[in-house]
């Protein structure tokens, strides 16, 4: 049952329950291509749900038959295409932006370009059977600077990395999934319930846990490890010092459903 929505404008803000923030990019006609005004309400988007204490999760999807073109070409030929992104959080509002909760994107069709960072900068991707991915940019004499190149390099092999970004050729779902990118392929009319599904079944665990098992593989890949040996110290400190760990034990014992705190 949905709480709060927004029904017009080129990005939607939902929450969907008590837990879970939908953002749906509402530019169709432009195969919701980012420009300025969307990358500013993207950006306050995501604030609002990171800053909403009952959220949990985040899910990132999109109306019509594309998930993003990427960046809106009309805005870069006419010189604006620095205001496609936001001083704190990059490119769309969100790919380089700070967040402590999961975020899934929901991928229906094809996701190019910006579109593919904005998927990459997500933890999880739920796709269209017919969805792809591409790093286009070189084809237009741009290159994906919003994160795309390195993020792409660590989600799938190098050397597909690098044909992907040098011959600006997409690759179809099966593919991405086979390499690790996508987690769910479901068909395009599942795409959100799916998502949404995830996204419920991670908003049932316990909040802290999530955020400190999410902080600590997400840093996985940038710390050496004595570092990440370090953060997860820290981490299980402040889960013990939580109030998450006496109720999951004791909802087990009394086989009932946990009452988060967190």
């Amino acid at each position: 049952m949905t709480i709060e929505k927004a029904t017009t404008g080129p990005v939607l803000y939902e929450k969907v329950n008590d837990h879970i923030a939908l953002i749906t990019l509402n530019r169709p006609e432009a195969r919701n291509a980012i420009n300025a005004a969307m990358a500013e309400l993207i950006e306050s988007f995501v604030a609002k749900a990171e800053g909403d204490p009952a959220i949990r999760v985040g899910v990132f999807a999109a109306n019509g038959p594309s998930f993003c073109a990427g960046a809106d070409l009309k805005e870069v030929a006419a010189g604006r295409g620095m205001a496609l992104s936001r001083p704190d959080s990059g490119f769309a509002g969100f790919v380089f932006g700070k967040r402590s909760k999961p975020w899934i994107a929901a991928v229906k069709g094809s996701a190019h370009g910006g579109g593919a960072e904005i998927a990459l900068a997500c933890d999880m991707v739920v796709a269209d059977e017919r969805a792809s991915f591409g790093l286009t940019e070189v084809r237009r004499g741009l290159f994906a600077g919003a994160g795309g190149c390195f993020r792409l390099a660590r989600a799938f092999p190098r050397a597909l990395a690098i044909e992907m970004v040098t011959t600006g050729i997409p690759i179809d779902a099966a593919r991405a999934q086979h390499h690790g990118l996508v987690n769910r392929l479901v068909p395009a009319e599942a795409v959100n319930a799916e998502a949404l599904g995830l996204a419920a079944t991670i908003a049932a665990n316990s909040p802290l846990s999530v955020r400190l098992s999410l902080k600590l593989t997400r840093a996985a890949s940038d710390l050496m490890d004595a570092e990440l040996m370090t953060l997860q110290e820290t981490s299980v400190a402040e889960l013990l010092a939580g109030p998450d760990v006496i109720e999951g034990a004791t909802a087990f014992f009394e086989k009932r459903a946990p009452k988060w705190r967190s």
